[in-house]
């Protein structure tokens, strides 16, 4: 291994914190492509915008992953976290603060004022920062680029740069490695490139990312969205079918065998770039039991308004009369209503014991559905539901869910809540997922208490904001609904306690085969799992 020596006789460290020549060269090399982002953001008309997009990201991309090569290729193998809460920007300091409000104002002028981005409106041409984006949109898709198209780009460069600079960090874990190169390869060709190939073969077909699923695409069922898959021929059918068969096949057989992990850590998007871009971030989510309790009321709140929001969403642009379309306003109530109570039922039969008392919590959400369905129901009106407007109220759902909580919430509060604060606290689709796997998932953390030493590694870098080490030190299985399996509590441990398993469901949860004293025999347990 190459180091460098250091030659000072001083007792304290006269030197920056791992700060050598080539850190600087990649620094200034980033900064120079960043500040091309910023002339554009003031509207500098650039002479040839390709040339100073191709320049401006491949400079930002470059000075990454020369950062990244610098920080780990020549350190030994193993997680090194050091320093991470003596630098300012990752724990909370300073720079973490405007790192945060930077991040937050940049979500919110997107979503609610492109314009001052540049957005050319009523058919105007684009300027300033989206104008730059220009040749590379039409470049894939033939037609101007939209805010949208410029926030998926520096997305998609993110994760793919991060995740370079990921797989170097984490070089001597395999796991980590590969689901790392599988949300660059879902993000970049099924989030990014493929939708806008689909616009150049149909430009009737709405935007469309095959890896979201339903509640995490909310429009999908948006009365312009169906109406676009129908309207565009058997590809549009075939991409409304794969998105319900996505919702009540793939997705249960999928968790069933590796839990809730093959999504939020191996293809989604918003996982992906909380695991690349917001890696430095992960040990500042909360562990304290008050932040759990919230976590799990918000999550399972944000569950209910979805479905109840996608349920009122369909019913608006069905109609009364069965000779119109088969499914009316009440057959469509009804079948919600029926699919949901067999759920609940099937639940408090086989899970009410398995689940204790947060089957009464599965209850309450239950009833408060059917509650909120059955009054939509009955006082709705052809333009009103909930007393509300019907296109105001659809409106609505994509801002509260898909705009304000996972954008400016989600992304923007890495620095200050930590890099999974949507999917921990307002993901519709981890709740789904999580409630999947706590039920009949075979994945499972299964711990060896007798080797750990509470050194706390992995539940200081939980990014779920989970005390793993309790379960480490009791041997206990980890089964929490919360767990996107994303293995770095088993790649920070010293001892190699922990360790992610697909096994049968039996002996899966097993809080009552921790024991103590003499007056068991423990190996009986030790072969029962075995």
């Amino acid at each position: 291994m190459n180091s460098k020596i250091n030659h000072s006789m001083s007792l304290a460290k006269p030197d920056a914190l791992g700060i050598s020549n080539m850190h600087k060269v990649a620094l200034c090399i980033g900064i120079v492509g960043l500040f091309i982002l910023i002339l554009a953001l003031c509207h500098v008309d650039f002479p040839n915008k390709g040339l100073f997009l191709t320049l401006s990201l491949g400079l930002i991309a470059l000075g990454i992953v020369l950062y990244s090569r610098a920080s780990y290729v020549n350190t030994m193998g193993g997680i090194k976290n050091d320093g991470v809460w003596f630098k300012s920007v990752s724990s909370r300091g300073i720079w973490g603060w405007m790192a945060g409000v930077i991040l937050t104002t940049f979500y919110i002028v997107l979503y609610f004022f492109p314009k001052y981005l540049g957005l050319g409106e009523n058919g105007a041409e684009n300027e300033g920062l989206i104008g730059l984006f220009d040749p590379l949109s039409q470049l894939l898709s033939n037609r101007p680029a939209s805010q949208w198209f410029v926030y998926g780009t520096l997305y998609t460069l993110a994760i793919l740069t991060f995740g370079v600079k990921f797989i170097l960090k984490y070089k001597h874990n395999k796991y980590q490695q590969l689901r790392t190169l599988s949300v660059m390869f879902f993000q970049l060709g099924f989030a990014f490139l493929i939708p806008e190939f689909m616009y150049v073969m149909n430009n009737d077909l709405p935007y469309y990312d095959l890896k979201n699923i339903w509640p995490l695409n909310y429009y999908l069922f948006d009365e312009w969205s169906v109406k676009a898959f129908l309207s565009s021929g058997n590809i549009g059918l075939g991409l409304l079918l794969f998105g319900i068969i996505s919702i009540f096949v793939i997705t249960p057989i999928l968790t069933y065998k590796y839990g809730k992990r093959w999504y939020c850590s191996w293809v989604c998007g918003c996982g992906g770039l909380a695991e690349t871009a917001g890696d430095s971030f992960r040990q500042l989510s909360s562990k304290k039991r008050y932040a759990w309790q919230i976590e799990r009321w918000l999550i399972h709140l944000v569950l209910v308004f979805s479905v109840v929001m996608t349920t009122a969403m369909i019913y608006t642009y069905l109609g009364y009369d069965s000779n119109d379309f088969w499914l009316t306003r009440g057959l469509f109530i009804s079948l919600v209503i029926g699919f949901l109570t067999l759920i609940f039922v099937g639940v408090m039969i086989f899970k009410r014991q398995e689940l204790a008392k947060d089957a009464k919590y599965g209850a309450l959400g239950f009833f408060t559905i059917i509650l909120l369905l059955a009054f939509m129901h009955t006082t709705s009106t052809t333009e009103h539901l909930f007393y509300i407007n019907s296109g105001t109220l659809r409106s609505a759902y994509g801002l509260y869910i898909g705009s304000i909580f996972s954008g400016v919430i989600g992304t923007g509060f890495y620095p200050i809540l930590g890099n999974r604060a949507w999917c921990r606290f307002g993901c519709p689709m981890a709740a789904v997922l999580g409630f999947q796997q706590r039920l009949f998932s075979k994945f499972r953390i299964t711990t060896n208490g007798g080797q750990c030493i509470s050194c706390g590694n992995c539940s200081t870098y939980c990014e779920m904001g989970i005390d793993v080490r309790a379960y480490a030190q009791k041997g206990e299985n980890i089964v929490r609904s919360s767990c996107v399996g994303c293995g770095i509590c088993a790649a920070v441990c010293p001892r190699g306690v922990l360790k992610l398993e697909n096994q049968s469901m039996k002996g899966r949860i097993n809080p009552n085969d921790v024991l103590l004293g003499n007056d068991v025999d423990l190996m009986h347990f030790v072969n029962k799992k075995n």
